[in-house]
């Protein structure tokens, strides 16, 4: 384990670090309360830091309380080293921030034992902040594609119509649909049908900005949606979006297999729910599904033809 040793006596400064290291420890030694500190604000801090009491320039319970202040999730473990033996001194380190103490001059076991307590006590910290991360991935993410669900993609279109409402701009809003994918699994399978899905969802993420989002509605409906504070010409990421799918090819258990989508693009101002948002790019998806499939429709209009017509 990597631990600051911060003490400004050398006699007993030296002896600590020695029994630590003997044990396999990585020591680092600080003479003062100030270089603690700025060495605990590096990115690879050490993770459990024994801090004298009493020290020049800072004390140990001034670098216990800033450590205390900072907003992390996996602060260091804190052993307060300290001559002093009243109970009350000791209150004062624990609620200070310390998380254990031990009396100088100290024995090598209990050193031992108490570096082992926090040993445990920050693998067991992280373990549970793992847990945390890992449920709170699998609340917001589908676990089939590894998309942002539906009630996660929602979440983010609220967030960003609050966004244009305090700082202006506005959204464009795409609800993306495989063409004729219930023939893919009547034909192939399911499995087959989830392979299509996944290898979809990675062409919808390589293909947007790092600034867009999107997001598995259910089955094989994805939303799309694109910032932007700039004209209507944007829109025609979704058009380039949609041709990349139908010329990428699709690996499969079944063999390599092509498919399109069909999409539906509605403007989000910043005066528009989200319910509202929803419902307008569902009825451009039904007309870009009427007008033949793989296209795009926004406002009534198809901008995929609009966009071959231009470019001949």
């Amino acid at each position: 384990m990597y631990i600051l040793v911060a003490e400004d006596d050398y006699t007993s400064r030296t002896v600590l670090s020695a029994v630590l290291r003997k044990s396999g420890h990585e020591v680092i030694e600080t003479v003062d309360g100030a270089d603690a500190w700025d060495r605990l604000q590096e990115a690879d801090a050490p993770r459990l830091v024994i801090l004298d009491w009493m020290m020049p320039v800072m004390d140990g319970l001034e670098v216990v309380r800033r450590i205390r202040a900072r907003q992390t999730e996996r602060p260091p473990y804190v052993i307060m080293l300290t001559a002093k033996g009243e109970k009350a001194d000791i209150i004062a380190g624990l609620n200070a921030g310390a998380d254990d103490y031990l009396a100088k001059p100290f024995d090598p076991g209990e050193l031992h034992a108490r570096v082992e307590v926090g040993r445990r006590m920050i693998e067991m910290r992280d373990a549970l902040i793992e847990s945390l991360e890992a449920l709170a991935h699998q609340a917001t993410h589908d676990p089939l594609t590894g998309l942002l669900n539906r009630r996660a993609i929602l979440d983010c279109l609220d967030g960003e119509l609050a966004r244009i409402r305090r700082h202006g701009g506005r959204l464009f809003v795409g609800m993306c649909d495989i063409d004729h994918f219930k023939g893919v699994n009547d034909t192939y399978g399911h499995q087959t049908g989830d392979e299509v899905l996944c290898q979809l969802s990675r062409i919808l993420g390589e293909n947007l900005r790092k600034y867009d989002s999107v997001g598995r509605m259910g089955g094989e409906e994805f939303l799309v949606i694109t910032p932007v504070n700039s004209d209507i010409r944007h829109a025609y990421m979704f058009e380039r979006l949609c041709r990349q799918v139908a010329r990428s090819e699709i690996t499969t258990r079944s063999g390599a297999l092509s498919v399109t989508i069909s999409i539906g693009v509605t403007v989000a101002t910043a005066d528009r729910t989200v319910d509202d948002i929803l419902e307008a790019a569902d009825k451009e998806l039904y007309r870009a599904k009427n007008a033949g499939r793989n296209r795009v429709v926004l406002n009534g209009q198809c901008i995929s033809q609009e966009s071959e017509a231009r470019a001949s």
